[in-house]
């Protein structure tokens, strides 16, 4: 049986994923028979069996999905399963070019790497072995941006970061600015690390110390106020810098005694030590509805199932570098997901902004998060517990991995299952999407092609391209308009408190943004980013429609007549 994964998704897994020659079906067996193999460390050959048979399960029916590196390099000479790492950017050009040339091995694989270049010296600062001047963490952002550009992951897609720099950085204005131009630094996320006493100054209208990591002097002092308020301008202009709520990340942090966690991976979702890395993988809500009710008794089979898996990739992962691997074997974390979130909302006919929806979040996130520390500790008694449980916040006790849940943004591996992408809602009902012809083509959602197809007429598509929503058809009934909002349609306040929701029983962070109109405010974004600090989150993303240019728009633009356009076929899960 070949997995039912939608057409249009076959040339993304031919180009990135599988293997010459290789079916989507062999994929999945390639990959359960490779993960599976930690379990001869453990027990006989039967029960590698009889796991690689489990993993091979939930894989072809689509119920979960690893990270694509796994999916990618498992069972091949490569080797290298892991999504997510950090590595440290120390005050040193030795530092510096060591963590450059680990990086360029980790992005050859697939990995995305994050880091924190809080610890650099400031612009202008003096260094003594040359009696020069320093150039700054921005300039060393462009060497790493530079070298990313050059690097195409596993030779199937291009390498990722996150640069993180602390608000009490002298350099923190550039840095904060450094994407505005929306051409420097596209291989970069960038995120501020805030601690709880800058919000609190904003607040009070008080100071921030900009202080020099060198030797720890103050170089000035600003307005909080005014600081935040340039945060908040460039992200509404250019959707870059997010925030880190670091001190929240350091709060729940599974090993202070190793050390401070500084920085994520490119999108958040797995604030991580220096030279930790994570592997993830997501389960598939949408496979969940029996009888319009989630099956709870799958999704705990599911959870279980899941959270072996991604331990067995830490024993038979090959590392990029041995003190990678010995943070990764010494802490065992990985980060179990989900996927598919507004299309089960959709399948139970809830709408997305809505207290019943949070309801739902807060009951199945607690239940994956118990589940999964449950199975950890089941592991920890077959198995063993991670090496440094005794220098974490679980000393005493039993647990196989040090972090258990994430929320990552499954951008394709969402595509291949078929599905919305981790807990988004739906972008658009319709828009005008530019293929690689330059055509421009008609797109339909397709889950609302799935559950409401029938409801629009072809002239009534074109209509609602203007504007990317049904909220505008009059003969469209209320329930269906509720339940098929979009990421544009939903407040911004709805976004953060979904994510804040999801957040309370993640080990890790969740990857989310918050889409906001193209009419929304800079102070409409700094209410979004206190806002997060007040609901706990542990980092936020905001993207404020039209502020970056893509391949996606709205609306019909002048030269392209309606009749030119094409609808796009419906995918194979939608038929």
């Amino acid at each position: 049986m070949e997995p039912k994964i939608p057409e249009k998704v076959y040339p993304i897994l031919k180009a990135r994923y599988l293997r010459p020659g290789e079916t989507p079906r062999e994929m999945f067996e390639r990959v359960a028979r490779a993960v599976s193999q930690a379990e001869l460390l453990f027990g006989p050959a039967s029960k590698a069996r009889e796991w690689e048979e489990k993993f091979f399960e939930v894989m072809v029916n689509l119920e979960f999905l690893p990270n694509s590196p796994t999916l990618m390099n498992a069972g091949t000479p490569l080797g290298q399963l892991a999504a997510c790492f950090v590595l440290p950017i120390g005050d040193s050009i030795e530092e510096i070019f060591n963590s450059l040339s680990l990086m360029a091995k980790i992005q050859k694989t697939g990995g995305g790497t994050g880091f924190s270049f809080s610890h650099l010296r400031p612009k202008g600062d003096l260094v003594r072995t040359t009696n020069g001047r320093a150039s700054g963490p921005v300039s060393f952002m462009k060497v790493f941006d530079c070298t990313t550009d050059s690097i195409k992951q596993g030779g199937k897609r291009r390498g990722a970061n996150m640069g993180v720099l602390s608000v009490n950085h002298p350099d923190i204005e550039e840095f904060i600015t450094c994407k505005r131009d929306k051409r420097s630094f596209q291989n970069f996320n960038i995120s501020v690390s805030c601690p709880d006493s800058f919000f609190e100054e904003v607040k009070r209208n008080g100071e921030v110390e900009l202080i020099n990591p060198r030797d720890g002097k103050v170089w000035r002092r600003v307005s909080a106020r005014e600081l935040f308020n340039l945060i908040a301008e460039s992200a509404w202009d250019s959707g870059d810098p997010g925030i880190l709520y670091i001190d929240e990340i350091n709060r729940h942090n599974p090993t202070p005694e190793i050390g401070m966690i500084e920085a994520t991976n490119p999108c958040g979702e797995v604030p991580l030590l220096p030279y930790e890395e994570c592997n993830l993988g997501s389960i598939n809500l949408s496979k969940l509805v029996k009888n319009g009710k989630v099956d709870w008794e799958k999704l705990r089979k599911l959870v279980e199932v899941g959270v072996r898996f991604l331990d067995c990739v830490i024993d038979v992962n090959r590392y990029p570098d041995p003190r990678i691997e010995k943070m990764a074997k010494g802490n065992r974390k990985i980060g179990l997901g989900v996927m598919g979130w507004a299309e089960l909302l959709i399948a139970l006919k809830i709408p997305y902004n809505s207290e019943e929806a949070l309801k739902l979040a807060d009951e199945l996130m607690g239940f994956i998060n118990r589940v999964a520390f449950e199975t950890s500790c089941k592991l920890a008694e077959e198995k063993g517990s991670f090496p440094n449980i005794e220098k974490s916040i679980y000393r005493g006790k039993r647990v196989r991995n040090a972090t258990r849940t994430s929320i990552a943004p499954t951008g394709t591996i969402s595509m291949i299952a078929g599905t919305t992408p981790s807990i988004e809602p739906l972008f658009a009902i319709a828009y005008v999407k530019r293929v690689l012809n330059g055509k421009p083509v008609i797109t339909v959602d397709p889950f609302f092609l799935k559950y409401a197809g029938h409801l629009l007429t072809k002239e009534e598509i074109i209509e609602v391209v203007r504007t990317g929503s049904i909220q505008g058809i009059g003969r469209i009934p209320e329930e269906i308009k509720r339940i098929f909002v979009t990421a544009l349609n939903i407040p911004p306040e709805w976004h953060v408190k979904v994510q804040a929701v999801f957040q309370k029983h993640v080990d890790n962070s969740v990857s989310k943004t918050v889409n906001m109109r193209k009419d929304a405010t800079v102070e409409d974004v700094k209410k979004v980013f206190m806002l997060g600090y007040k609901l706990k989150l542990k980092g936020i993303t905001i993207f404020r429609q039209g502020s970056k240019e893509g391949a996606i728009e709205f609306g019909i633009k002048e030269g392209i007549k309606p009749e030119d356009l094409i609808k796009f076929p419906p995918c194979s899960c939608e038929r």
